[in-house]
């Protein structure tokens, strides 16, 4: 039995860009450290074979077969320690919009790659990178960015500027305040594709997407920017279109329980609500200019504080 290597991959959140992205809008991914996984083998020495491995290697070792991967992979080794009782031991809960598969996908490419891509010395290479975990990742969504395995991998939050326009970047410091995001769990696990496809089937008509190109594109690239050059005042009030904007819009992926609380936030002015992810269910984010007074407003739900400002 190899040894596995124990290497921590992170959860994702993505900060603005959900669905806009789609349509070549800037997005700002970060990774979240709350949730973590790891490739181990079992302590009680018993070598359960894992079927979600198990179909991944399959799949892997058929792009293999007819050429179509895009890098060398060691699937002897990966099929070899799957007999032996290899898993993911992961708290990165499923059906969240936080990157459980991607952190799973990040970890096997860490293990059984080949190719050592340097792209410490040549970031050019970050896209290389996408384009390997898409083709990886699209065995568990029917189609992948390769966004969420990479900033897993990198552990490194990451600016898209454009379909292939992207690279690390760095968190501005924020000032501790009263104010800050906050993710606030819903407690709901939901599939992405299905949404993803609602999106793109809406995106279909004109007035739709027009809407799309001329109204949220240009407010989340305003939310990236303001967010990026720490310029609070203007986040809060972007952050609030956006939230209205999700709110009259992608009323398909807000929960049902959810829409009230979305709707009183943007006309208290206490805080705003946008999507995590995909929706329909996982966590949505929020932002205020005061938490405390948010977690009292908001006390039957679990928030949780991602940065103060």
């Amino acid at each position: 039995m190899s040894n596995a290597n124990e290497k921590k991959f992170y959860s994702k959140i993505i900060l603005f860009g959900e669905y806009s992205v789609i349509q070549n809008s800037m997005a700002l991914l970060i990774p979240y450290s709350l949730f973590e996984g790891k490739l181990t083998f079992r302590r009680d020495n018993t070598t359960t074979i894992d079927p979600e491995l198990k179909a991944f290697s399959l799949y892997l070792k058929q792009l293999i077969e007819s050429n179509q991967l895009n890098f060398n992979f060691d699937v002897t080794s990966f099929e070899f320690d799957i007999s032996q009782g290899l898993y993911f031991d992961s708290t990165i809960p499923q059906g969240y919009g936080v990157g459980s598969s991607g952190a799973l996908v990040a970890a096997i490419y860490d293990r059984y790659e080949q190719d050592q891509i340097d792209y410490k010395n040549n970031p050019a290479n970050i896209l290389r990178l996408k384009n390997i975990f898409a083709q990886m990742e699209s065995h568990f969504h029917g189609a992948s960015s390769g966004v969420d395995p990479l900033i897993s991998y990198l552990n490194s939050p990451i600016l898209i500027k454009g379909k292939n326009d992207l690279g690390q970047v760095a968190i501005p410091k924020f000032s501790k305040g009263k104010g800050g995001i906050f993710l606030l769990n819903t407690k709901r696990s939901r599939k992405t594709e299905p949404l993803v496809n609602l999106f793109l089937e809406k995106t279909r008509n004109e007035s739709f997407y027009n809407l799309v190109e001329d109204v949220l594109k240009p407010i989340t690239n305003h939310c990236i920017d303001n967010f990026l050059h720490v310029n609070i005042d203007l986040l809060l009030k972007n952050f609030k279109l956006l939230s209205a904007f999700q709110h009259e819009h992608f009323s398909p992926m807000i929960p049902k329980l959810y829409r009230d609380i979305w709707s009183e936030g943007l006309s208290s002015n206490d805080y705003s609500l946008k999507l995590c992810g995909a929706g329909g269910g996982g966590f949505l984010m929020g932002v205020t200019d005061d938490f405390q007074k948010v977690k009292r407003v908001l006390n039957a739900h679990e928030l949780r504080l991602l940065l103060s400002f």
